[in-house]
């Protein structure tokens, strides 16, 4: 009998034929009003859930699956799935780590390039028939900071140093071994030492508010952010207030607090570049991430071992 999944994720529809065409049933439920519909009215038959880190599990709604096995997360974070309430319960939880890492690296670096070379300015300033040449700062050589040194940062990291000199340096909880990088044991530590800062940590209580007015201040008015990761990772009105101020002078976000609504302080500002959540999609890190999925679904209802397992 096949396997039944609860998608909730809306950005891969063009690749979830791969899982139906490795007999899984799908119930698509891509909106808050058919996602409580789907767990109502069909949640005694659901054995997989596919859902995003935003998006989550909650435990109420993993009460309502008395059938659910697994949670499969596409994209690293997983910071709205409740794991306790999944370890609880026995219920596997998998990400997708490394899926889209490229696709966001290259996100970053385009962020980064954007905002330092005034690109987005430089633009709009030449389709009103100005002529406005700006002198914008150089990007090789400058040092570059990555909080969280996951699959994302590794790939933002060797964008910077192998194709623009960039001196790399990065915090994590613990130094990598296997990195060549700079290791600092705080974010402010970090930022002291650098000219950008990139945000590639995973979101969650632990990160929350990682980069805040003191990290922004060690930055300094010559630094710049740039922000990959999660919009809680950073204290937003830290930032639009350092931004402001011109204790930093420029910022890069492609996550928002509450989306998809984007703060009007933010959008006023000339010092920034903002994009809509869109870093890790590419019609590529969407058939990875799908193919991730389905080699996690089919090593799971095989027995084995999944290939991206989430430690509560």
């Amino acid at each position: 009998m096949p396997k039944t999944v609860l998608v909730l994720v809306e950005t891969v529809d063009d690749y979830l034929p791969l899982l139906e065409q490795s007999g899984y049933h799908l119930i698509r439920a891509q909106s808050p009003k058919l996602r409580a519909q789907a767990i109502e009215q069909q949640g005694a038959q659901i054995d997989a859930v596919l859902t995003r880190g935003p998006l989550g599990l909650t435990s109420s709604e993993m009460a309502a699956l008395p059938k659910l096995q697994i949670i499969c997360v596409i994209g690293a974070g997983y910071e709205q799935v409740d794991l306790p309430a999944a370890a609880a319960r026995g219920i596997t939880v998998t990400n997708g780590a490394g899926a889209n890492a490229e696709a966001v690296a290259d996100h970053a670096m385009a962020m980064l390039l954007a905002l330092l070379r005034n690109i987005p300015q430089a633009d709009a300033s030449t389709r009103r028939g100005e002529w406005q040449r700006v002198i914008s700062p150089s990007v090789s050589g400058k040092r570059l900071g990555i909080v969280g040194l996951g699959a994302v940062g590794q790939a933002i990291a060797r964008r910077a140093q192998l194709g623009f000199a960039m001196p790399v340096s990065y915090y994590s909880r613990s130094p990598k071994a296997d990195q060549p990088y700079t290791w600092f044991d705080s974010p402010e530590r970090l930022a002291e030492a650098v000219d950008i800062l990139v945000v590639a940590t995973p979101g969650g209580a632990n990160t929350h508010h990682l980069i805040d007015a003191s990290v922004l201040k060690a930055l300094g008015p010559q630094g710049y952010l740039v922000n990959i990761a999660r919009a809680s990772v950073v204290d937003t009105q830290a930032l639009v207030t350092a931004l402001q101020s011109g204790a930093l002078a420029g910022a890069a976000t492609d996550v928002f607090d509450d989306e998809p609504q984007v703060p009007d302080a933010l959008k006023a500002l000339h010092n920034t570049v903002l994009t809509p959540h869109v870093a890790g999609q590419s019609p590529e890190a969407a058939r990875d991430t799908v193919a991730l999925v389905l080699r996690n679904l089919q090593a799971f209802f095989a027995g084995e071992s999944v290939l991206t397992p989430v430690r509560p």
